[in-house]
């Protein structure tokens, strides 16, 4: 089994959000989004894969196709594959969500193959 402490992967950056992998097999994909004040993740979709959105810290908007939902510390939402996601900081505070996708989305041109 692996485990990791996400709060050793808690970091920001004034530049724009960070995305750190967390764990990842062959049918689960999950990785954290931190956010400061004012900035946002997304848009992002993948059309094979549904996502799991939960606010670890903060509170931030999920727009999910054209919904749109504000959610506080431990507030979770689904997205189904295809739909175009983005998650925006909704404070002055920083703000860290844990995204779990299943299956793995493909990787994008710019990482390495899973």
């Amino acid at each position: 089994m692996e485990t990791v402490d996400l709060r050793d992967l808690v970091h920001f950056d004034p530049d724009g959000a960070l995305t750190h992998d967390v764990l990842e097999s062959p049918h689960l994909w999950s990785q954290l989004v931190c956010l400061e004040r004012n900035q946002q993740h997304g848009p992002v979709s993948d059309p094979g894969s549904d996502a799991l959105f939960v606010v670890v810290a903060g509170e931030v908007v999920l727009q999910a196709g054209k919904s749109r939902k504000r959610l506080r510390q431990w507030g979770s939402g689904l997205a189904p594959a295809g739909t175009e996601v983005t998650v925006t900081n909704a404070s002055v505070d920083p703000a860290v969500v844990l995204v779990v996708a299943a299956p793995p989305p493909p990787p994008t041109p710019s990482e390495p193959a899973r």
